[in-house]
């Protein structure tokens, strides 16, 4: 969409440069920053309430089952990075998985979403969220949200 620079507003070339600042960079395009990882992803959003339960969850298992984790500016939702192609089958009431390419895709050292942040960091050589183990998580969170909430 194209609009005047007189009323203030982004040309589309101003648009399109913001936007490619916040996807993730191409393999071979340009070199990893510090902090980049090689690993494609999608991307499962939750509620933070229930994904702050889902990490605590993960993080008192046995294994390291969490990876990288995003949260929003606003802190209302969480996003969990999971190989690609999770978005293909994932079907979990209250949460959405955005699809990546999945090609030479690499989790960037700064958020790749305008405005969010890391709340679980990626550091070299760490695995994106296992997806069979994060909806495990995601439903035993919302039980107990439930039962928090029912509580008198």
């Amino acid at each position: 969409m194209e609009t005047s620079a007189d009323n203030g507003s982004r040309t589309t070339a101003t648009t399109t440069a913001t936007t490619a600042r916040h996807r993730p960079t191409q393999e071979g395009s340009a070199p990893p920053r510090d902090g980049a990882v090689a690993v494609p992803w999608d991307l499962v959003t939750v509620p933070a309430r229930q994904g702050l339960e889902a990490v605590d969850i993960l993080r008192r298992g046995l294994a390291p089952a969490v990876g990288p984790v995003l949260h929003d500016g606003a802190c209302d939702t969480l996003g969990f990075l999971v190989p690609p192609g999770t978005a293909d089958g994932w079907d979990m009431p209250g949460s959405a998985c955005t699809q990546t390419s999945g090609r030479g895709l690499r989790i960037p050292a700064e958020p790749p979403v305008l405005g969010s942040g890391w709340l679980l960091p990626p550091h070299d050589g760490d695995p994106v969220t296992d997806p069979v183990v994060l909806r495990e998580a995601l439903g035993e969170a919302a039980r107990l949200i439930e039962a928090a909430d029912n509580c008198v």
